[in-house]
């Protein structure tokens, strides 16, 4: 017996079995026999308590595209206030701030379609569904961060070389704290909520709301700078405001690309061994691999299992050991669990196996 579990993606290999931590459990077993189907069932330890779930799929879309809508409507507070103090003190620096904040709030689109690709079921082409759709998004927004920064640092260059007189500064300086305090909420916002269901590409639009504010904070270091005469204080705030939106470029860039690289905590890696390790008939793990699609995470494991249990002792401890990962691991919801035998210790048993299998099909007296 050389597994009971078979990797997805890799039909013929043995039986199959695929748990999902959702309330609808899901055996899809190869064989097709309905008495086998309730047999596995009967072995297979199940919960429907709610409370020990993690979050489905459709919930942290939901959740995401709830936090986007949330945020634009701070967002558009904010940019209305701005425009009202820009008719009010003709202040082109301002007016071209509220237009960089409009637009850079903008990016919550490409991201909400994300969030309602994501949902789409899995096909034939797409076998694990849309959510990577999300780090296509996360591109965009780190994208237009770099953008942001390569604008501002212009702006401030061309206005160091020619300086410009600054008008109703206290009206400015307002709306620039306006603008300041709304996109720091949103930031905060975007970025709890995108921690709370694991998506990278909410978080760097968060990080991506808060080199607004940065920008927003330069306008009332400007306007008091312009207070107190210093023409040259409006380049250089700006200037330096363009090295925090740096600071914030790579931190977004780092999250898009680790979700981009598979990367993971491996203090989630560490927890997922841990979890097989303790369930009663795991000898040992030979492999744990966890890889985010979109904001949900997904796991493979190989386990090693006695070599003197049944077909069916196997497969319930494999049942067991993907059903108790979907709960211990956070975001967890699916996990295809392969299973080996401990019979020849340091041996290449698949190899072996196949080996075997071959001699057998083409000298079948041998």
């Amino acid at each position: 017996m050389s597994s009971v579990r078979k990797h997805q993606g890799e039909p013929g290999d043995h039986a199959g079995h695929r748990h999902h931590g959702t309330v609808d459990h899901d055996h899809d077993h190869s064989h097709g026999s309905r008495w086998w189907q309730r047999l596995t069932h009967a072995f297979t330890p199940h919960s429907h308590d709610s409370a020990d779930k993690v979050d489905a799929p459709m919930e942290t879309s939901r959740d995401g595209i709830r936090a986007l809508w949330i945020s634009l409507l701070g967002l558009g507070a904010t940019a209305a206030a701005q425009v009202v103090v820009v008719v009010l003190s003709g202040s082109v620096a301002l007016l071209g701030d509220t237009l960089h904040n409009v637009a850079d709030a903008l990016t919550a689109v490409p991201l909400g379609i994300a969030f309602l690709i994501g949902r789409r079921a899995a096909t034939r082409a797409y076998t694990y569904g849309y959510g990577r759709a999300e780090d296509l998004a996360g591109i965009v927004i780190v994208a237009v961060i770099a953008a942001s920064s390569v604008a501002a640092g212009w702006t401030a260059l061309t206005r160091l070389l020619n300086p410009i007189e600054v008008t109703h500064l206290p009206y400015v300086a307002a709306a620039g704290a306006i603008g300041f305090a709304g996109n720091e909420l949103v930031a905060r916002y975007r970025i709890r909520v995108g921690r709370r269901i694991g998506s990278a590409a909410l978080v760097a639009d968060g990080l991506h709301a808060r080199t607004d504010g940065f920008t927003s904070l330069a306008v009332v270091a400007a306007a008091g700078g312009a207070a107190l005469g210093w023409r040259w204080a409006d380049p250089v705030v700006g200037l330096a405001i363009t090295v925090a939106i740096a600071f914030v470029l790579k931190d977004a860039a780092r999250e898009v690309y680790r979700r981009l690289m598979d990367a993971v905590d491996p203090a989630l890696v560490d927890q997922a061994e841990n979890t097989l390790r303790a369930i009663p008939g795991v000898r040992d793990v030979s492999a744990v691999r966890l890889r985010w699609i979109g904001h949900r995470l997904h796991a493979e494991a190989d386990i090693v299992l006695g070599a003197e249990l049944s077909l069916t002792a196997a497969h319930t401890i494999a049942a067991d050991a993907e059903h108790q990962l979907t709960h211990a691991v956070p975001r967890l919801t699916s996990a295809t669990v392969h299973t080996d035998p401990d019979s020849h210790p340091g041996a290449h048993h698949h190899t072996d196996l196949s080996h075997r299998l071959r001699r057998h099909r083409t000298d079948p007296d041998g």
